[in-house]
């Protein structure tokens, strides 16, 4: 039964690895991969030294950072509170709702962002001059400094159920008699909770964020691309949707494989790096 899985991953994971190796060379459709000359480190430095790659580097990690502060931890504060209702009819309603966005694509979700947030007739900018918070409506996609906000709030809502279902899944390996110990010791809903809810999945907790900071420099381009405009290119572009603009809209294969491979590395080092922190600090890793 594992064998069209390991099919699967050695075609579409192990094989394509040897495409790699155009990044040290200049890519020439016609002669193909073995053909095309040699050109070492070239594009490397070419991309450490484009005019774009402090502002690139810059929004992507800015992106991240904030998903890693405000994004990681909603899932886990949402399968704690779902965990807390007792009315299994409700708790399953709730949880269906909550995965439901995960199932709609981005472009028809980016496209109700911008409906809801639009300057003639959004929800947000009628309720904000509703109340006298503004007098004019506010262009948020037009204005850069709203991006990244706006990208955030989106990513969390798009991902809440479906992340906590990982979480979800841990409680309810928790041994109900803790429960019950705690409640006789005369421990409220917070406290247990706190100290035995989250320690009994502390492992997984430590193992999701290791894969989460080893891809703070993947900000995914499909919800990036379809917010994305003129007006906010500013703060929107990230290396993921440079590497897709330099690559296929500009045909420079070499140069955006070149781009991805550098990312791929660094994405690398900072799962070594977590994972060895994780495992000093909390006895908790992957490897």
């Amino acid at each position: 039964m594992v064998w069209p899985a390991l099919l699967f991953l050695a075609i579409f994971a192990y094989i394509p690895m040897y495409g790699v190796i155009i990044a040290f060379k200049e890519y020439d459709l016609f002669l193909g991969i073995t053909d095309s000359p040699w050109v070492g480190l070239a594009h490397f430095r070419e991309f450490f030294v484009d005019p774009n790659f402090t502002n690139v580097l810059k929004n992507t990690l800015a992106i991240n950072t904030l998903l890693l502060f405000f994004g990681f931890p909603a899932p886990i504060i949402f399968a704690l509170l779902l965990n807390e209702i007792m009315n299994k009819r409700f708790k399953a309603f709730v949880q269906t709702i909550s995965y439901l966005p995960h199932f709609v694509s981005w472009v028809i979700f980016g496209g109700f962002i911008m409906n809801v947030l639009s300057p003639t007739n959004g929800v947000i900018n009628i309720l904000l001059m509703k109340m006298g918070i503004v007098e004019q409506a506010i262009n948020f996609m037009g204005e850069a400094q709203y991006f990244w906000f706006i990208l955030v709030i989106g990513e969390m809502l798009k991902g809440l159920g479906w992340g906590a279902i990982i979480y979800i899944a841990a409680i309810s390996g928790v041994d109900p008699q803790l429960y019950e110990a705690a409640t006789m010791d005369g421990a409220g809903r917070f406290q247990k909770m706190w100290y035995i809810t989250l320690p009994s999945i502390l492992g997984t907790v430590v193992i999701m964020f290791i894969f989460a900071v080893s891809a703070i420099l993947s900000t995914g381009f499909e919800q990036i691309l379809v917010l994305q405009n003129p007006l906010n290119l500013e703060t929107s572009e990230t290396l993921d949707t440079y590497v897709y603009k330099t690559g296929l809209q500009q045909m420079r294969y070499s140069y955006s494989t070149a781009v991805g491979l550098a990312k791929s590395v660094v994405a690398l080092i900072l799962l070594i790096v977590a994972n060895y922190l994780s495992k000093k600090i909390t006895d908790n890793s992957l490897f």
